[in-house]
């Protein structure tokens, strides 16, 4: 199984070095894409360092980006680009240290009966730490809001922690997803319950970063507000779209 673990990046020059030197530590038959969005600080140059350097034995790939073209869109790149290259499973870690990289063995052990496996904060076992209690409730509630407007009983929408299997992504028709920012996580998690995919959440140890500044700002809460509700309203419509496809690509 070719497993790639994808780390969006922009700004992180500070965290991009240890981070891919922790992940290979933990699991060294992993490879690694880095999509960058055209980094001020250099970030996409680091990387590109220890590409040419062949530290890692042709295990680390980089997506230049000309300019920050938003969360989603850098996301469907990199899996895009994954399917291209034949990986089987797909796993996003932020850059900051903000995900249990010791979860890391274990998503991926889960994937081997799984079709999404969800690095969860909010099951059993699961817990958010260095977050002050204002930035916790924003996020439970939030994560509520979606499990109620979408009917699902995933407890994590919002995590990026989550790998998904190829045959999945290429069920859910990446060129048919709204999201433009931070909302992707629970569009392709609704619609991939939606397919009836084997989810399943594992409990992680989620903390906020130590270097660097978050990208996160308001603009993100109204895209959720909206899209959930988008994705409820047409629920009917985007299952009737994902089986079509799905039928044209056996026909094919």
């Amino acid at each position: 199984m070719k497993k790639l673990i994808i780390i969006l990046t922009y700004n992180e020059a500070e965290n991009i070095y240890d981070i891919i030197k922790a992940i290979f530590a933990i699991e060294k038959d992993t490879h690694i894409l880095v999509v960058d969005d055209n980094s001020p600080d250099g970030t996409g140059k680091i990387v590109d360092t220890l590409i040419e350097s062949n530290t890692y034995s042709n295990k680390l790939h980089i997506i230049h980006r000309k300019s920050k073209l938003g969360f989603a869109s850098a996301y469907i790149d990199a899996y895009k680009w994954g399917i291209n290259k034949n990986y089987n499973l797909f796993l996003g870690i932020d850059a900051d240290f903000s995900h249990d990289l010791k979860a890391i063995p274990y998503i991926f052990d889960e994937m081997k009966y799984h079709d999404l496996v969800i690095g969860s904060r909010y099951i059993k076992g699961g817990c958010v730490k260095d977050w002050n209690l204002r930035r916790k409730i924003l996020s439970y509630c939030g994560n509520l809001y979606e499990r109620i407007i979408l009917w699902l009983n995933i407890h994590d929408l919002t995590g990026g922690m989550n790998c998904f299997n190829r045959e999945l992504l290429k069920k859910l028709d990446l060129d048919s997803v709204i999201s433009k920012g931070y909302c992707l996580p629970a569009e392709l998690k609704f619609k991939s319950h939606l397919l009836k995919a084997r989810i399943k959440e594992i409990p992680i140890t989620f903390r906020d970063r130590m270097k660097g500044k978050s990208k996160i700002d308001k603009k993100i809460f109204f895209e959720v507000l909206y899209n959930i509700i988008l994705l409820s309203l047409t629920r009917h419509k985007i299952k009737k779209h994902l089986k079509e496809k799905m039928n044209a690509k056996k026909n094919n």
